[in-house]
């Protein structure tokens, strides 16, 4: 049986998370619930974004994801089931799954009908629609059963990074709990505008590296002892494949975003050149 992720903006404290969890089971005694992330900002779909798509493909295939963020429902605004990856997106139709597959074509979009037509009445959209949805998925059961193909989903997109002459120009994306610094320059489009050229600087506030490690452990083997390499700042390419600014072994308060002092939005640069 295939299992079911939970995402969401609705934190620990409150009884929401719990709430969806024993809806899930009182369908499916057998549900296997897996969470991803309660700690999202309040209707922050590019966090959303980033945590999903960095994770989702760690679960088996055909796993059904719920997106609980920025999912009031109302009556102007489509509950969605997205099939992409050989996976399952339940979300309101935000803009969000479009963000988490900027690249991938879904295979299906449905507008989830069951418990959103005529008078039915919707208090708690995770309770009354997506999570009944995801147990009819779980089952084995078809989207079509439950839902009616879909052809207009709100469609948002990231900040790219770009490039000019021998300067490539990103932005922070993402700072995660450890305070490490997360750009929109991949490590291919980096590698891409790289040839040609002998070295580079990666330039942010006014600080500069000139260096990017393959992984963490690369750095502890470059310094030769751990304790050598506490509070370095440092670039690696992270397992998103994503330009990340961290201090090593730093954490949300002494790390990279406290000490660089970046903000979601602000401008990094690398810049190339030739010897």
């Amino acid at each position: 049986m295939s299992l079911i992720t939970l995402t969401s903006d609705y934190g620990y404290t409150d009884y929401r998370v719990a709430a969806i969890k024993g809806r899930i089971l009182s369908l499916n005694p057998e549900a296997r619930i897996v969470d991803i992330s309660h700690e999202i900002q309040a209707y922050n779909l590019q966090q959303t974004a980033y945590i999903v798509s960095s994770a989702y493909h760690f679960f088996p295939k055909g796993s059904i994801h719920i997106i609980s963020v920025d999912s009031f429902f109302h009556k102007d605004r489509k509950c969605i089931i997205y099939k992409a990856d050989d996976h399952y997106f339940l979300a309101a139709d935000n803009g969000v799954l479009s963000l988490i597959f900027a690249d991938i074509q879904p295979e299906a979009v449905y507008e989830i009908t069951y418990n959103t037509r005529f008078d039915d009445v919707v208090n708690f959209t995770t309770l009354d629609v997506f999570a009944p949805a995801a147990v009819h998925l779980q089952n084995g059961g078809l989207p079509e059963v439950i839902g009616r193909k879909f052809l207009t989903p709100k469609e948002l997109s990231l900040p790219k990074a770009g490039s000019t002459d021998n300067l490539i120009f990103g932005e922070v994306l993402y700072i995660d709990n450890f305070g490490n610094i997360i750009s929109n320059i991949s490590k291919s489009y980096f590698e891409e505008n790289m040839k040609g050229y002998d070295g580079f600087t990666i330039k942010f506030r006014n600080l500069a590296l000139s260096r990017v490690y393959k992984s963490y452990t690369d750095i502890v083997t470059d310094w030769n002892l751990e304790s050598e390499s506490h509070g370095k700042p440092v670039a690696v390419f992270n397992s998103a494949g994503l330009l990340e600014l961290t201090i090593y072994k730093g954490n949300i308060t002494n790390g990279a975003k406290t000490l660089f002092g970046l903000k979601v939005g602000e401008r990094i640069y690398v810049e190339f050149y030739r010897e």
